[in-house]
């Protein structure tokens, strides 16, 4: 049985790379969008002007010795080995040759692997690969553009002008990127009054905050006012009430007897007794008591005898009792008074919060943290804390802080990057609108920001 050979071919991983338009070209506006700002023509320049003067500043004794050394091989071809001070002549001129040859090694090195060189260092501006928006590499990054730079000094003053100074102004993307750049396919970027493509948290935030989709709809919160707890049910469920709190709540009457030997039935258990007042009874007073009516005499059957009619019963009377006078009670001793409970003032702080800035806020009220925190509609008096964050990698209103029966809880309000607790080594990511404790000595992270929560 024979196989093709296609099962054993694998396919070539290829790699997504963002910011390019539709033909594969690096797209300007994406690199706007993240926070990337091209180099100032001046800034360019000034940067190239370090770079050359120091390498002139390594080749003048170099130069030096040279010229001195043709001028003696000149004026004594034969003696000039047999000088004896011959190698101090050419000490300057070795040493300034090995030095010119390590600078140049080092500006390709760093300028391959982290886009920078000394004078680029000194004026905030580094190199990337203009689309991939990343390190330029070492031979075309670095080295094809060099040699250029070299070549263009071969014609003196014209050629330098025309490549370093001229050649950005015809950029047809208008990045400033000249002939050095476009062979070497690298960008010039100013990382003072842009984002730094080599850092690479802020460049991976950047570039989430452009690719992310933002739902308009806020995930359901709570409310400040709502007081919280570790242990409390996810939803509030009311207990079940009892009556001795409860105006009008019905007990049932104990059973009254009769008199002995008082006409009438006695009354049944828990039915109201005639003269005495009852729940049901009318503010008024009791109603008037009347006679139960006699029972009708029937005829007497045939050959028998009628039984003799029974008096009217009379209506019942509760009988008076004399009032006994007894000795007057004596008065309940005083309850000792019980120990008083510490209590914390109202306004103690229940914690107080350390900003990796070294601000402190102290955690009296409900407390909103973020960019530029504000109060939405059930917040209340919230305590509103701003912290600056350039990269943008906090939310306006990021975190929020409230009081529980315990202590402080925190409760990410649906934050683009998200919040989470550090605590005994272990990171543990919030839930948007779900409160987590907060405990002495735990770390709460909010986005590239973070605090400490120290113990009131």
């Amino acid at each position: 049985m024979s196989l093709s050979n296609d099962i054993w071919e694998i396919p070539a991983q290829t790699t997504d790379i963002e910011g390019l338009d539709a033909q594969g070209r690096p797209d300007p506006a994406y690199a706007q969008a993240i926070g990337l700002v091209p180099a100032r023509p001046g800034a360019r320049m000034l940067s190239t002007l370090l770079e050359l003067v120091v390498a002139l500043v390594i080749a003048v004794p170099g130069a030096i010795a040279g010229t001195n050394l043709v001028l003696l091989s000149a004026a004594d071809p034969s003696g000039l080995l047999a000088r004896k001070d011959l190698i101090w002549i050419l000490l300057p001129l070795i040493v300034s040759y090995a030095l010119m040859l390590v600078y140049t090694l080092v500006q390709l090195i760093l300028h391959g692997l982290k886009g920078m060189t000394l004078g680029k260092a000194a004026c905030g501006i580094r190199t990337v690969n203009v689309r991939t928006l990343e390190k330029p590499g070492f031979w075309r990054g670095a080295v094809v553009r060099y040699l250029i730079l070299a070549a263009s000094f071969l014609v003196p003053v014209v050629g330098p002008l025309l490549v370093i100074a001229l050649s950005p102004l015809f950029d047809p993307e208008r990045r400033g990127r000249g002939w050095p750049d476009r062979a070497a396919a690298t960008w010039l970027v100013d990382v003072r009054r842009g984002l730094n493509p080599y850092d690479g948290k802020r460049m991976r935030i950047a570039r989430k905050q452009i690719t992310t989709e933002v739902h308009e709809a806020a995930p359901v919160l709570p409310s400040l006012a709502t007081p919280v707890d570790r242990d409390a049910p996810a939803m509030y469920v009311p207990t079940g009430r009892f009556s001795g709190g409860v105006v009008g709540a019905h007990r049932a009457a104990a059973p009254v007897a009769a008199a002995s030997g008082a006409p009438g039935a006695a009354a049944g258990a828990g039915a109201p007794v005639a003269g005495v007042p009852s729940l049901a009874t009318p503010a008024g007073g009791p109603a008037p008591v009347t006679a139960a009516p006699a029972p009708a005499a029937t005829d007497a059957p045939a050959g028998g005898f009628a039984p003799p009619s029974a008096p009217a019963a009379a209506a019942w009377q509760p009988p008076t009792i004399a009032p006994v006078e007894t000795a007057p009670a004596p008065a309940p001793a005083p309850a000792p008074a019980p120990a008083p409970e510490a209590v914390s003032a109202p306004d103690a702080p229940r914690a107080v919060l350390v900003i990796d800035n070294g601000e402190r806020i102290e955690v009296r009220r409900a407390t909103l943290i973020g960019r530029a925190p504000a109060a939405g509609d059930g917040d209340g008096d919230a305590q509103l804390v701003r912290v600056p964050d350039e990269t943008r990698s906090v939310s306006k209103t990021h975190v929020a802080i409230l009081l529980s029966r315990r202590g402080v809880v925190a409760v990410d309000r649906g934050s683009t990057n998200g919040s989470s607790i550090v605590r005994d080594g272990a990171e543990h990511p919030l839930t948007p609108g779900h409160p987590a404790e907060l405990r002495a000595g735990d770390v709460l992270r909010f986005g590239d920001r973070s605090l400490r929560v120290e113990q009131a």
